[in-house]
């Protein structure tokens, strides 16, 4: 009950507050089919999709990120440690700053290059990781800082060589996280994406109470474990894929949520999955509510101040962890 208030509350200041301040009155008289124009076109076509975007975004990180704490048994984890994000990031600095081939610049969009790096990426670091029918969370670690390093400087140099300068803060300001390409015929594709993580999530539950427990006694309790791990990096390369590919990348969602939700709700999967999703629609709601009102006149990368309260959070799990994170 507290984060479905605490939500809305959210919602009502992020329609009503921004470069333009409506207040309540004119936003409710908008949302209804009333007032000026513009106050609907600014409701309805620039504030509500960038909700709608905000709360799909922050649910579909946090629980991708319960998934990948609970696939690595490891409190650090989050949803880019496969190399989505990098995959993600190299292949829009590619389509956006002009190094691929004419022919495919034509047939596909900017979110469609980013998913398909997304995608491309974490299949490298899956077989990479794979050995035989089994897979090796270690290795798969591995391959994810590894792949994350090369389609990072992948995207260093093709910013670096890149002939338009012109682009190059766009492109920077989507590598750090951005809400505001938020359009109605855009947030289809992650608010959907969201949902089916969360409900496939909350049907694997009791799996993923298991799991955490060790793949071995898991394993001696019923659980396909070989298969769960493919389905959990499934959900993940898709879900992240095409949740950046809309907003870009925007850090520490899904390693802040998880563990702040685990304070409350318990570390079963049952109770942690659905609330770590509306705490991470929740979280960043109100990130991108600030990132909107900090700066009169400008708007600062999302993922800069979740970055801001991301890290300090890390390095007091490191503390508190310790060698156990080894």
């Amino acid at each position: 009950m507290g984060l479905a208030v605490a939500t809305g509350l959210a919602v009502a200041a992020s329609l009503t507050w921004g470069s333009a301040d409506l207040g309540p009155g004119r936003v409710w008289s908008a949302l209804l089919g009333g007032g000026p124009e513009v106050d609907r076109l600014i409701v309805w076509q620039l504030r509500v999709p960038r909700v709608v975007l905000a709360l799909a975004v922050g649910g579909g990180l946090a629980v991708v990120g319960v998934a990948m704490q609970a696939l690595v048994r490891n409190p650090l984890a989050e949803p880019y440690i496969l190399g989505a994000s990098s995959g993600a990031s190299a292949g829009a600095a590619l389509f956006y700053l002009g190094f691929l081939p004419a022919i495919v610049s034509r047939t596909v969009s900017m979110p469609v290059a980013a998913t398909a790096g997304a995608w491309l990426a974490v299949a490298t670091v899956f077989a990479a990781a794979r050995r035989g029918p089994t897979l090796s969370t270690t290795r798969l670690l591995l391959a994810g800082v590894a792949m994350s390093a090369l389609l990072g400087s992948v995207t260093a140099f093709v910013t670096y060589a890149s002939p338009e300068p012109d682009k190059l803060r766009a492109v920077l300001f989507w590598l750090l996280g951005s809400l505001s390409r938020a359009r109605w015929e855009t947030v289809l594709a992650p608010l959907v994406v969201s949902l089916l993580s969360l409900g496939g999530l909350w049907a694997l539950a009791r799996p993923l109470d298991l799991l955490t427990t060790g793949e071995e006694p898991a394993a001696g309790l019923g659980v396909p474990v070989e298969a769960l791990k493919r389905t959990l990096i499934a959900i993940a390369a898709v879900a992240t894929g095409v949740l950046v590919a809309s907003a870009g990348v925007i850090g520490f969602v899904g390693l802040i949520v998880p563990h702040a939700v685990r304070l409350v709700a318990g570390a079963t999967h049952g109770r942690l999955v659905p609330f770590a999703f509306a705490g991470g629609a929740l979280f960043l709601l109100l990130a991108d509510l600030a990132a909107r009102t900090v700066l009169p006149g400008q708007e600062v990368p999302v993922g800069v101040l979740t970055a801001i309260c991301g890290v300090p959070f890390f390095l007091a799990i490191l503390r508190r962890f310790g060698s156990g994170l080894a």
